[in-house]
């Protein structure tokens, strides 16, 4: 029987031991992955006591790999990037050539082969994600200038390294590993290699970038509106996890890749923000599992076997790419103090760096001893991010102080950080939501039913609006629910059922006015089909306003005649 359980015991005691040393870092001040990765050397065939199947986590790994590209997909902003396109493109650019060669050149001198060495410098280029988010989230700097400018390089770096994930396999051959026809490519010319592998990746590209706005959103809408939350979180799970798939099957191209994609065309749609909402528990249980699976690979004897390497490789990670980053902000117009704040979040690797490892390893590329090196790496730059952050306060008063020609220019460039402050705001600012605050003079053009209020009675009833959102597929009101609040549409749209017949009401029009009147149970059910925003009126305030303005109940009363002669008519045409 022990072999029927180890899929349950290895998810069991990865989630219980992640969870374990997970809480301990956090009681530490330190990132929960730093936890995870404990947890899998705790589980791991390099160190005693109990092991987990290694085979089974690393096939777990990978749906978190792919959930996680997906997310990374998912909230992928090109209106952020572009905002900041004037640090963050180059920026990243450079830092990874710069930060790249000098892991060249480090582990040359090891007597590493070139391509041996070219992954172990471009594992440790890229920053993670996900520490520089919780780290900036801890300090309140996400929506900061100094905090997006920090996002927008780290997209660009996850999209160099997904070019990077694509290629690495073609030219693989040439770098020492295995040959192209041993990937499934080409045999021969190289440049036919990396033209097959970009056609193929064009082809898939067109495909789910021509047909996937259309397909995608239409699949979560029909899902969306069955009200079902196990079906919307259904159909996110099978866009993620199936254009992956269809994309390493049908077209050879990574899963990584297939799910970035699939987060990039839903992140276009309107269900965007609700299928990052529902894909999160998941997401985050299955990214888990995967820094479980990489800390299983890591041998902690490295540490003594090969002390001056490990140590080559955080001197590269926490000086080289901080000096680097530090240095092209600076050039690129950024203040001292926001230039070490980036630097400081970019001063550590992570899943991305992982992802890489691991396929130079699946390439012949990198060696168990280059996997061991960026998982060492890795926990040590993490562990130590909290003190980079900590060192820019003094390290910028330092700066000003040890370089007076620079700290002049200062005054331009926290000028142009404000401009920026600035553009990012309003750009926010368009980004959300409608506002719920109306003035009583628009009130009759929002909701015409007012319209026989005077000015002072529809400001005395805005007092009584409460505001109120629905994501689509959300039940507002279910039939037999006791009335308790009437609903005006101030933007979105719903679908009113009653019977077998269904209504779409949009901005303007109101709902759940009929049980209120007569006092009775909800009669239909109603289905945000869109992302909605409601001013409600609680059945109190709506009998009290509605006993003081008898005109309004003859007005509501003349709308739900129409609407009940409508349904009539309606049923009648479908008999």
């Amino acid at each position: 029987m022990e072999h029927e359980t180890t899929l349950i015991v290895t998810i069991v005691m990865s989630l219980v031991l992640a969870f374990s040393f997970g809480f301990v870092a956090t009681w530490l001040k330190l990132p929960p992955l730093v936890g995870y990765l404990v947890a899998g050397i705790a589980v791991g065939p390099y160190t005693p006591g109990f092991v987990v199947d290694a085979g089974l986590a690393s096939q777990l790994s990978e749906i978190g790999v792919i959930l996680l590209m997906f997310g990374v997909g998912l909230h992928f902003s090109a209106t952020d990037l572009l905002t900041v396109k004037w640090v963050a493109i180059p920026g990243a650019i450079v830092q990874i050539t710069v930060v790249t060669t000098i892991g060249v050149l480090v582990a040359t001198s090891w007597g590493w082969s070139f391509g041996t060495a070219l992954v172990l410098g471009l594992c440790m280029s890229v920053a993670s994600t996900v520490v520089l988010l919780k780290a900036l989230d801890e300090r309140n700097l996400v929506n900061s200038a100094n905090g997006r400018i920090a996002i927008g390089w780290l997209i660009v770096e996850d999209l160099v390294m997904v070019l990077v994930l694509v290629l690495l396999p073609a030219l693989a051959g040439m770098l020492g590993g295995k040959t192209a026809q041993a990937n499934g490519m080409l045999d021969g010319n190289l440049a036919l290699s990396i033209l097959f592998t970009l056609g193929k990746v064009g082809a898939f590209g067109a495909i789910v970038f021509l047909f996937g706005p259309r397909l995608v959103p239409w699949l979560l809408g029909r899902a969306a509106r069955t009200g079902s939350h196990e079906l919307f979180t259904l159909s996110v799970l099978a866009v993620a996890l199936g254009i992956a798939f269809a994309a390493s099957k049908v077209f050879d191209v990574s899963f990584a890749l297939g799910a970035f994609c699939a987060g990039v065309v839903l992140s276009k749609s309107d269900f965007s923000h609700r299928a990052a909402e529902e894909s999160l528990p998941l997401q985050n249980a299955f990214a888990v599992l995967f820094f479980v699976s990489v800390g299983m690979l890591f041998d902690p004897s490295i540490l003594i076997r090969e002390p001056l390497h490990v140590l080559a490789v955080l001197g590269v990670i926490l000086i080289g790419k901080s000096v680097t980053a530090f240095s092209l902000a600076l050039i690129l117009g950024m203040p001292a103090g926001s230039a070490l704040t980036i630097a400081a979040g970019l001063a550590q690797i992570g899943e991305f760096s992982f992802i890489l490892a691991g396929l130079g390893m699946t390439l012949g590329l990198l060696p168990s001893e280059g996997k061991d090196l960026i998982l060492a790496g890795a926990l040590l730059s993490i562990t130590l991010n909290a003190l980079a952050f900590t060192a820019v306060k003094p390290l910028t008063l330092w700066f000003s102080t040890k370089f007076p020609l620079t700290a002049r220019g200062e005054p331009a460039r926290r000028e142009r950080l404000a401009s920026l402050q600035k553009k990012l705001s309003a750009a926010s600012k368009q980004a959300q939501p409608v506002n719920l605050s109306l003035q009583p003079g628009e009130m009759m053009n929002k909701f015409p039913v007012f319209a026989s209020l005077n000015p002072i009675q529809r400001a005395e009833l805005l007092a009584l609006f409460k505001p109120r959102s629905a994501a689509p597929g959300e039940r507002v009101i279910r039939a037999g629910d006791v009335a308790n609040e009437m609903f005006f549409i101030s933007s979105g749209a719903v679908e009113v059922s009653v019977g077998s017949q269904t209504i779409h009401l949009g901005p303007g029009d109101f709902f759940g006015e009929m049980a209120l009147l007569s006092g009775g149970r909800r009669s239909a059910d109603v289905t945000a089909i869109d992302y909605c925003l409601f001013l409600t009126l609680d059945v109190k305030d709506f009998r009290d306003f509605i006993g003081r303005h008898p005109e309004l109940k003859t007005t509501l009363d003349e709308v739900a005649r129409q609407r009940a002669e409508m349904n009539k008519r309606e049923t009648e045409q479908n008999a």
